[in-house]
């Protein structure tokens, strides 16, 4: 025969000729297994993961990750709603605060101006609680929440008769002077500034303003505490006077 139909033979033939027992834990090694487990010759079942220890896991990933921690967020504000009283969330849901108003001052120094902030804070629980708040700071985030807490300190306790006002009722404060009356159900507030802002906060649905004189916010809003503070029940007129509210009859 002619050199070209001779056929060599491979290293792996000559390996299985010359050691028939590597022959077998060859056969038992698939293509898919790893580096060492070929080497050592141990089988590998249909179907499993070639990876090492080193190689990290297929499933990890960005997404998953992010899945987890949005399942820890939900679950950490479950808690904290869990753990907060009831009486808390629920003055929080009712409270109400506005900023009336806010200053710039401006004071020139040697290196050039300096700027600070005033601000004048209403705030109030809408259920016949109000009170007002005046803070100064150097910014103005920080200065309005001065404010705040100064108003929450500050709070007084308003009469009030069907969403309204028992009677009418002037204050004044400086050179500002405010008016309040009684108005029927469904009329809403009519005021403006900060005459509107203390009412609102006090829980007060139906009211007739008018501010004259000076217009300055913080003289307005002050007026509108003291008449506030004026307003008088039926119950406490009639007590101070001496007498008894008759008895209704029924019809």
């Amino acid at each position: 025969m002619s050199d070209e139909n001779t056929k060599e033979p491979s290293p792996e033939e000559n390996v299985e000729a010359s050691d028939p027992a590597a022959a077998p834990a060859a056969a038992a090694a698939p293509e898919d297994a790893s580096p060492a487990q070929q080497a050592q010759g141990a089988p590998v079942a249909e179907g499993a993961p070639a990876a090492t220890a080193s190689e990290p896991a297929a499933d990890e990933g960005p997404a998953s990750g992010e899945a987890a921690r949005f399942d820890k967020l939900k679950k950490a504000e479950e808690i904290l709603r869990a753990s907060s009283p009831e009486t808390a969330r629920e003055m929080d849901e009712n409270a109400f605060e506005k900023v009336v108003h806010i200053n710039r001052c401006s004071k020139v120094v040697k290196g050039g101006r300096r700027f600070s902030f005033s601000a004048l804070v209403v705030s109030g629980d809408r259920g016949g609680r109000v009170g007002f708040g005046f803070g100064k700071a150097q910014e103005v985030s920080e200065c309005i929440k001065k404010s705040s807490e100064a108003s929450k300190k500050q709070m007084m306790s308003v009469n009030i008769t069907h969403n309204t006002i028992p009677h009418p009722v002037v204050g004044e404060h400086g050179g500002a002077r405010v008016l309040l009356f009684p108005a029927s159900p469904g009329t809403g507030l009519i005021a403006g500034g900060g005459v509107r802002a203390v009412v609102e906060a006090a829980g007060i649905k139906d009211v007739l303003a008018k501010s004259m004189g000076s217009n300055n916010p913080a003289n307005v809003v002050k007026a509108t505490i003291k008449a506030l503070g004026e307003l008088r029940s039926k119950e406490q007129i009639y007590s101070l006077r001496g007498k008894r509210l008759p008895d209704r009859k029924a019809i």
